[in-house]
């Protein structure tokens, strides 16, 4: 026994010297499957499957490897890894090297052994499929599985049919019958229906067994013609059924060591015609026996209590069997090898004794060997020839002629008793004692020589008048034919000749040299007169076969003289007759006919063909068939020159056809290409409505994504709206704080004004009324004027490095609300298109509260002027009245009052210019983009009109007295804060609208 190792290999050798498996176990080969990893291990066969034509199978593991192992070209290949376990395997589909395989995951896949690929994928099992039945046509299979059956077209992969079942009724097993349209269903309650396979109309369900004998039926078999059914479970008896009564015909009892069935299988055989006679029974001690359901005997068995099957499957020819064992491995069993006992030929039904050579024969030298129950021939000694006899019952009797002796020991007169007898010889024996009574001399040179002249020309369009569909047939009755018509001219010449020699073609299809021997035998023996009277039918013959229907059956004879049917008359449509009956007859007719018309008379006895060279057959007229040939030549000429004619037309045809199919194929082609072309524009013009359609699609996404992408900046736009509305509240009440200040400090100047006025007051009526301590008191004023100013430089000072850090921070943050400006304006720049009708009416109302509130800024300056010079007029007054009084210290006081006004116009030119800055830096902030060149030259007119202003002052203030300057320094500083809250106001309004404005917009855009 050969043992082969798969190993890692995808491919390679099945074995490596030519198996010879012994008769005891009949093992070809031990296929096992070891890993070459660091921890080696043994990966298992759960199944296997042979293909339609026997010499190939399909083995998968546990870990979904599956291989195909070619028995006839000794390979095996990986044609797949699923890296799942198979349940179930398939490999006889109608396109020959796909197969199916069931996996763990309830799925069924068909993959190509070829291509290695995966050809369809089938899913509806809720549980593990153990079986696959298919088709004899390959169109269909059955998958069963525990709780459902479900029927697929594998051309198109789909599910046809499912069959459903109650939960509490399983399956057991769903397959087609061999041959058939029928479909079988086992149900776990022994219930069997059969189902019509294009209907699926149940046909009949088998009764149930008698309850002496029941079983609970778990595995099944059928026969290759579907007519028995065997089944069997959990017991040692098998129930056998005829599918076509219906009815238990048989109850088979195994051995007592046999306690249950595990697997049935049928052993086909070439020529039982698929009634199979041979079951193989695997039962629980993983031995699987083989018996005759016929004669109920054990055959032989494979399989061990060591080494037991687990299943097994029989190729369909017969020639193997493949089982996996226990132990996972494979084991491939030659059927030819495990049968050679029970198919050795069956010893010599005669009894034989032999000659001594030279000797005369008599009764005390006949040796006979005989063992019990059986006959044997007799030993021959070495280098003399053994002549044998049939050993008599009076052995002191005379032997039969020499004519009864034939070849090879055989007797023809025991012969013709035991073809009497029996009705026909020994099918294993029957060619060869056919070929001893006939005494073929077996010619081999002889034959060669007629075989090598090659066909003859009668036979060369054989096929056209018989067509038949073996090419191997027709090719070894074209060469016999041919032969035949070598040997003897008149054979090419006989139209009947390949009816009368196909029966021998096809039986001696493997053996030409004795084909033609049988029928040339057949030709000189019992066709004897036939051709004498050629062409015309053997009248002699016919007139006797008339002469003995005559003499047997007048009626019949008469019967067909009243209808004008003669011997001649030829029935062609012939009707199916019993050739043992026909045979009968023959016999009885010939023991019947009287001698005077008895066919003996007339012809002669049998005649063997000579050794060496075959006898020349001229029983014909020999001129009408030399005139025949002639005649036939001549007409083979002249139809060969007017083949040659009628060759040329047909080639001329032929070339106008061929321009015509051209012609008609180029136009063709042209609407071919017309109906591309205009398949290919549609097929563009689709593709482009598809792209503007994706193009559509893609741009409403963008649009999406715009708004989406709106919506987020108006939120990030309201957020910021909202935090910069909290830093201008922020700013607002710290303006406010800053003016409570302003206003707080005003009032605090405007008392310490009118406490120094109170002072001078004091001061000057103390003037007139202690002159002499002027002196002394003025310097102390100007110490404490000097120590009030020191005080309120100080203040300005900080009020101005305050007022200019201020400057500093805003004109940073100014920058950085600048820069976040920009980013919203050009982010409004976008969406200007959609807003500007709400801008215009906007600006409309806006202009309209900016002209009235001019008109309102109008009417109050108009009130401040006419306030103002009414202010004049009585400061005018007072300074007429008290001029008076200061004239006398206007020339001391002179020298004090310039320095004092050069103060205050530096204090006041100092103001104006961080006013301005700061106006500058809100006038950015509300228009960051406007160009800067008018402020500057704004700045420019209002410092030069500054020094005028300072003029004027100077002038009017050149001549009234102090207490004039004192008043106009109190206007001037209610002037300015009137202003700077006026200026608040204002910026207080823009920036309420502009808040209101920012807020109204992201309405409008989301509208």
């Amino acid at each position: 026994m050969q043992s082969t190792d798969l190993g890692n290999k995808e491919s390679g050798k099945i074995w490596h010297r030519k198996p010879s498996p012994a008769t005891r176990d009949g093992i070809i080969v031990n296929i096992i499957h070891n890993t070459s990893d660091y921890h080696p291990k043994v990966l298992r066969f759960l199944n296997v499957a042979f293909d339609g034509t026997g010499d190939c199978l399909i083995a998968g593991d546990h870990q979904g490897n599956i291989y195909v192992f070619d028995l006839y070209g000794n390979r095996f290949n990986l044609v797949q890894r699923t890296a799942q376990a198979c349940t179930a395997l398939a490999f006889n589909l109608r396109r020959k090297s796909e197969f199916l395989v069931a996996l763990a995951d309830y799925s069924i896949k068909c993959f190509d052994t070829v291509t290695k690929e995966l050809v369809s994928w089938m899913r509806g099992h809720e549980s593990s499929v153990f079986s696959i039945s298919v088709h004899a046509s390959g169109k269909y299979a059955i998958t069963t599985s525990s709780d459902t059956a479900q029927l697929w077209d594998l051309d198109t992969f789909q599910r046809k049919r499912k069959l459903n079942i109650r939960q509490s009724v399983g399956i057991q097993k769903v397959f087609f019958l061999p041959l058939s349209n029928t479909i079988l269903s086992c149900f776990k309650d022994n219930s069997i229906f059969a189902w019509e396979c294009d209907t699926l109309f149940c046909k009949y369900q088998l009764p149930a067994p008698p309850e002496s004998s029941s079983i609970l039926y778990k595995v099944f078999a059928v026969t290759r013609d579907g007519r028995i059914l065997a089944a069997g479970g959990k017991s040692n008896h098998l129930h056998l059924w005829c599918l076509e009564a219906r009815q238990l015909f048989r109850i088979i009892q195994m051995p007592t060591k046999v306690r249950a069935i595990r697997h049935l299988e049928f052993l086909p055989d070439s020529f039982d015609a698929g009634s199979n006679q041979v079951l193989g029974v695997l039962s629980q001690d993983g031995i699987m026996r083989f018996i005759n359901i016929q004669t109920c005997k054990l055959l032989f068995e494979i399989g061990s209590l060591d080494q037991g099957i687990s299943s097994s499957v029989i190729s369909p020819h017969g020639r193997y069997i493949a089982s996996i064992m226990e132990n996972g491995s494979l084991n491939v069993y030659s059927v030819q090898a495990l049968t050679q006992e029970i198919n050795k030929p069956p010893l010599p039904l005669v009894k034989v004794i032999e000659d001594l050579p030279k000797k005369k024969l008599s009764s005390s030298d006949l040796k006979m060997k005989v063992t019990s129950g059986r006959v044997q021939q007799p030993a021959k000694p070495r280098g003399s020839k053994i002549q044998t006899r049939i050993l008599k019952q009076d052995l002191t009797g005379d032997f039969e002629s020499k004519k009864n002796e034939l070849p090879d020991g055989l007797n023809k007169k025991r012969l013709q008793i035991l073809l009497k007898g029996y009705g026909e010889y020994p099918t294993k024996y029957r060619m060869f004692i056919w070929r001893s009574l006939l005494q073929l001399p077996e010619n081999h040179t002889a034959f060669s020589s007629l075989i090598d002249k090659g066909t003859h020309v009668t036979f060369l369009n054989l096929q056209k008048k018989y067509p038949i569909k073996s090419r191997k047939l027709l090719r070894v009755l074209q060469r016999t034919l041919s032969a035949l018509a070598h040997w003897s001219v008149i054979f090419s010449d006989t139209p009947y000749l390949p009816l009368l020699a196909f029966p021998f073609v096809k039986l001696f299809q493997n053996n030409q040299l004795i084909c033609f021997e049988v029928i040339a035998t057949l030709i000189i023996n019992w066709c004897q007169h036939w051709f004498e009277y050629f062409p015309n039918p053997p009248i002699n013959i016919l007139s006797m076969i008339e002469n003995v229907l005559a003499f047997h059956d007048k009626e019949l004879l008469r019967h067909f003289i009243d209808h004008d049917i003669t011997s001649q008359f030829f029935f062609h449509h012939r009707n199916n007759l019993d050739i043992n009956v026909v045979i009968r007859q023959v016999y009885h007719l010939m023991e019947t006919t009287p001698t005077d018309i008895h066919p003996d008379s007339m012809l002669n006895v049998f005649v063997a063909l000579t050794k060496g060279q075959y006898p020349v057959f001229n029983q014909y007229p020999k001129f009408i068939v030399d005139y025949q040939t002639q005649e036939r030549e001549r007409i083979r000429n002249d139809e060969l020159d007017y083949l040659r004619e009628r060759q040329t037309v047909e080639d001329m045809q032929a070339e106008v056809d061929q321009q015509r199919v051209e012609d008609e194929a180029w136009c063709q082609k042209q609407e071919l290409l017309r109906k591309a072309e205009e398949t290919r524009r549609e097929m563009l013009l689709q593709e482009e409505e598809k792209i503007i359609q994706q193009r559509q699609r893609l741009a409403a996404v963008k649009r999406e994504l715009q708004v989406k992408e709106m919506h987020l900046q108006d939120a990030a736009r309201r957020r910021f709206l909202k935090l910069q509305q909290d830093q201008q509240e922020m700013e607002l009440r710290r303006l406010d704080d800053e003016i409570g200040r302003k206003v707080y400090m005003r009032d605090r100047e405007i008392a310490a004004t009118a406490r120094d006025l109170e002072m001078r007051q004091l001061e000057l009526e103390s003037q007139k009324r202690l002159y002499e301590k002027n002196l002394t008191e003025n310097q102390a004023a100007v110490a404490k004027e000097m120590r009030a100013d020191a005080d309120a430089y100080r203040r300005k000072v900080d009020l101005e490095e305050h007022m200019f850090h201020k400057l500093i921070e805003a004109g940073e943050t100014q920058s950085q609300k600048t820069q976040k400006v920009i980013k919203e304006n050009l982010a409004k720049a976008e969406q200007a298109c959609l807003n500007t009708d709400w801008q215009i009416q906007s600006l409309h109302k806006q202009k309209c509260d900016d002209l009235q509130r001019n008109k309102c800024y109008q009417e109050v300056a108009k009130l401040l002027r006419e306030n103002r010079r009414k202010e004049i007029e009585i400061l005018n007054a007072m300074v007429e009245q008290e001029a008076k009084k200061w004239k006398e210290a206007e020339g001391k006081e002179f020298c004090l009052r310039s320095a004092k006004k050069a103060s205050a116009l530096s204090d006041a030119s100092r103001k104006w210019f961080l006013k301005q800055e700061i106006n500058a830096a809100v006038e950015h902030a509300e228009n960051p983009c406007h160009k800067e060149e008018p402020r500057f030259q704004n700045e420019q007119e209002d410092a030069s009109c500054l020094p005028r202003t300072s003029h004027l002052n100077d002038s009017s203030e050149m001549h009234p007295s102090t207490q004039i300057s004192l008043n106009r320094r109190a206007v001037e500083w209610d002037t300015m804060e009137q202003n700077l809250i006026q200026k608040v106001r204002n910026l207080r309004q823009r920036l309420t609208a502009q808040a209101r404005h920012r807020c109204q917009t992201p309405h409008l855009l989301a509208a």
